[in-house]
């Protein structure tokens, strides 16, 4: 495409702005609408002087011919009706997270997208930080061998959602996270959740989240909205090396430790003794590579743009959406169920 690709924002609350600013921020894209039911909002985000049109009717963006892309960041709950009515009017889609409601809604978004052939693209942000890039290109790259564990944290005060309990507003970061940087052929089988509501909220702002994963690895997500320290660590521990990221620390986001244990093979393990001979611990060089910061939501406009103009699935598309729906859907049904076991499906 030589012409930008026209865009609409549908929601001008938290995150609407955002995308705004990082949309007329791109030279591969040009706002024509914000769309929101408070059109006093939506006009207060765009300033006074701002030629992108303002409405509280989606009618008026899905009837611009020369709106080719729509963003949604209107709340969870109206997410899969609002796509569904812009892929029924031919537009190409980036949605916020979570995807849908629930993973039978996402599934129609899916579907509904390839039958049209269009782009539907998650907003899963995390996922384009150069921290989270990185992870991924070692991951794959095999820098730090099969992989053993993930552990995350995920902790902050407040805001309590009145609308989802703390797993479905900050799990999905680490669950898309998760599906981003684990290599092929490595994927959830089972999870098992457990929450907490001490201060009488109706709903779980305290939760614990672990996943089986193929080969026998494991993942922990602890997610809470009552700490009154704020904590975004993740470690990803592998067969040659661990690392770890603290997105707190702008300073030195990414660690790499050549610290582990290893288990020699023998065929006859024998007595003790020699068992505790055969473990042995490592003890290397701690390597902190250097990340060219920018913010991830210019790169998620990047990844949309390239994904229309060339005609292919965004890397976070509908199905890794779908994904993350189906785990938090049955991390809910665990929760019920006081923390059981719940299998998932593994041909994802």
């Amino acid at each position: 495409m030589s012409e930008p690709i026209g865009v609409a924002v549908v929601g001008a609350g938290y995150w609407g702005p955002n995308l705004v600013r990082n949309i007329q921020a791109s030279p591969r894209m040009r706002l024509r609408w914000l769309c929101d039911l408070d059109a006093e909002r939506a006009r207060a985000v765009v300033g006074p002087y701002s030629t992108v049109r303002t409405t509280s009717s989606l009618d008026d963006v899905l009837g611009d011919a020369d709106v080719t892309a729509v963003a949604v960041a209107t709340p969870a709950a109206t997410h899969a009706e609002v796509a569904l009515r812009a892929l029924d009017a031919g537009k190409h889609l980036l949605v916020e997270k979570p995807l849908a409601s629930s993973s039978a809604e996402g599934a129609k978004l899916v579907d509904a997208a390839e039958e049209r052939g269009l782009v539907l693209m998650c907003d899963h942000t995390y996922c384009y930080t150069p921290a989270v890039t990185k992870i991924r290109e070692l991951v794959h790259g095999g820098e730090l061998g099969d992989i053993h564990y993930v552990d995350s944290v995920r902790i902050n005060l407040g805001l309590i959602q009145r609308d989802v309990d703390v797993l479905w507003d900050l799990a999905p970061h680490d669950l898309s996270i998760l599906d981003f940087i684990l290599p092929p052929g490595v994927v959830p089988q089972a999870v098992s959740a457990q929450g907490a509501d001490p201060i009488g909220a109706g709903r779980a702002c305290v939760a614990y989240l672990t996943l089986s994963l193929t080969g026998g690895a494991i993942a922990h997500a602890h997610v809470n909205w009552l700490s009154p320290t704020k904590v975004r660590t993740t470690i990803v521990g592998g067969s040659r090396r661990t690392l770890v990221w603290d997105d707190l620390n702008p300073a030195q986001r990414l660690t790499i430790h050549d610290r582990g244990v290893d288990l020699s093979s023998a065929e006859n393990l024998g007595d003790e003794a020699r068992y505790d001979r055969m473990i042995s611990y490592r003890s290397g060089d701690m390597v902190a590579p250097a990340l060219l910061e920018r913010e991830a939501l210019a790169s998620v406009m990047t990844e949309w743009a390239d994904a229309i103009s060339e005609g292919r699935a965004a890397r976070t598309d509908g199905r890794a959406g779908l994904r993350v729906l189906d785990i938090l859907e049955a991390a809910s049904r665990s929760l019920e169920y006081y923390g059981a076991t719940v299998p998932l499906r593994v041909d994802r």
